[in-house]
């Protein structure tokens, strides 16, 4: 059963490493080419993610390094990866080819320029979450204890996703900017995150902040990082479905997808420690829903809930 993943970190590992990584079979990386195709994961997000610690005029720079890895080492040196730099290429993938965006995780990364912004989107990304866990110019992440809302700002960049059609990603927003978001984002969406009814982590989301994204049309990809999963800080892949199944109990069950946050954790659930263990959450899931529902976790109701 093909794959769509909202979610991987693996060009911030590629930046990291300084051209020592190959995308192609590292095993440093859990979403390599091998790993992927022995998933079935037919599409990979990757994310542009900027470390709080780098001094805030190289943090552009940092973005554009990123992108030039995803331009020269993942899509440049194998054929297999196809590029999505629109919704509706989607649908063009062939046979053996595996779809491969650009997200951004965090806006730190163009300041207050907007000019900034919309180079990466001319560079192909469909997804912008507004912050990761601290504070920037646009809002507050799960991690600023202030929990500010988004600035006027942020404001201006949601708008800016809404004219591109381009994904509003609540992953990591402090609970007031979600609820902004909620108010003028047309594409919001969650990424990588869980509930917070099963696993207390400010990362996750409550109850109310998911039965809005799912009457909002939103979609909630749970992410595979067993603190957000068990407070007991080991899971499996039967409590990674207790989300699972806690979204349908919310209504969600044409709305949810998978988001692994490979290559960004540290920690893995057990039998699903990289990209190529995709297939063993599957069959388990096949054991407790019906074949189409799981298709549309893995895959599909990511596909019916695309910009339009």
């Amino acid at each position: 059963m093909q794959v769509i993943d909202l979610h991987c970190d693996a060009l911030f590992k590629l930046s990291a490493g300084k051209g020592r990584l190959s995308f192609r079979n590292s095993e440093e990386l859990d979403t390599n080419l091998m790993r992927l195709q022995a998933g079935k994961v037919k599409i990979q997000a990757f994310a542009i993610f900027i470390d709080s610690d780098i001094n805030s005029d190289e943090k552009f720079r940092e973005a554009l390094n990123q992108v030039d890895y995803f331009y020269k080492e993942v899509l440049g040196k194998n054929p297999e990866m196809k590029h999505l730099k629109k919704w509706t290429d989607l649908y063009q993938l062939e046979a053996g080819e595996i779809g491969a965006f650009l997200t951004l995780e965090g806006v730190d990364a163009i300041g207050n320029d907007l000019g900034k912004l919309r180079i990466l989107y001319e560079l192909g990304v469909l997804s912008v979450g507004l912050t990761w866990n601290n504070a920037n110019l646009a809002a507050d992440g799960v991690g600023e204890p202030r929990g500010g809302g988004l600035t006027l700002f942020g404001k201006e960049i949601v708008h800016l996703n809404n004219e591109r059609q381009v994904l509003t990603d609540v992953s990591h927003l402090s609970e007031r900017g979600f609820w902004d978001v909620m108010e003028i984002a047309d594409y919001p969406i969650a990424s990588h995150s869980n509930a917070k009814a099963l696993c207390n982590h400010p990362r996750n989301l409550t109850d109310e902040q998911i039965k809005s994204m799912f009457t909002k049309g939103g979609l909630i990809h749970v992410v595979y990082h067993p603190p957000f999963i068990s407070e007991e800080g080991v899971a499996t892949t039967t409590d990674l479905i207790k989300h699972i199944d806690h979204l349908c109990s919310l209504g969600g069950v044409e709305q949810i997808g998978l988001g692994s946050d490979f290559d960004g954790i540290e920690e893995k659930v057990i039998g699903l420690e990289n990209a190529a263990m995709t297939q063993n959450l599957l069959n388990e899931l096949l054991k407790y829903y019906k074949e189409d529902v799981v298709k549309g976790f893995a895959y599909q109701n990511f596909l019916d809930h695309l910009p339009k």
